[in-house]
């Protein structure tokens, strides 16, 4: 049993919730979002301020998707209201980043410029080292992040590379003189 599916999700104030077929679209003071899900393995009901979402069948995909799905739309809920951010940082002499347009440029340590288009729904703000991603959709922010991160990881020597805010690299010891 999914103990996320089994849960029933709160709408908040200002939110407007619609099912319809299989199309569950969520509005909400920061933006729109939509979901297609498969309803022959599931069912999403709006009844008094609560979306539950429903497996029809003891599958194992039915139950995989029960929890996935319930997931889903409370990360859709949420990033109406307070939109989702990563953080990640530069370390490395020489390394920078900026904003040129709807582009995100990387120097780190390569013969020539990284660029990186910013998804549409998304926001970029570049300050020294630090590069803020944020924006409503969870799934498309951490997805950015991904790639913005797998451009250049950080290595365990020096520490060089773009990592999470919130990431600790495990340092390595170098060779020993003898």
């Amino acid at each position: 049993m999914s103990r996320i599916g089994k849960k029933p999700i709160a709408i908040p104030a200002k939110t407007d919730v619609a099912v319809v077929g299989n199309v569950i679209t969520v509005k909400g003071p920061q933006g729109e979002l939509s979901l297609t899900f498969r309803a022959e393995n599931v069912t999403v009901a709006v009844a008094d301020g609560f979306i539950t979402v429903t497996n029809k069948d003891d599958t194992i995909e039915s139950r995989a998707l029960w929890g996935t799905y319930g997931s889903e739309i409370l990360a859709m809920v949420q990033g109406v209201h307070t939109p989702f951010t990563k953080k990640l940082l530069i370390e490395g002499v020489g390394y920078k980043a900026e904003l040129r347009g709807d582009t995100l440029v990387l120097n780190i340590g390569f013969s020539h410029e990284v660029p990186l288009k910013v998804p549409a729904g998304l926001t970029c703000a570049v300050e020294k080292n630090a590069i803020t991603i944020s924006g409503i959709s969870k799934e498309k922010v951490g997805q950015f992040a991904a790639v913005v991160r797998s451009q250049k990881k950080p290595e365990p020597y020096k520490g060089k590379g773009i990592r999470y805010d919130n990431e600790v690299i495990r340092r390595k010891e170098g060779k020993k003189a003898s």
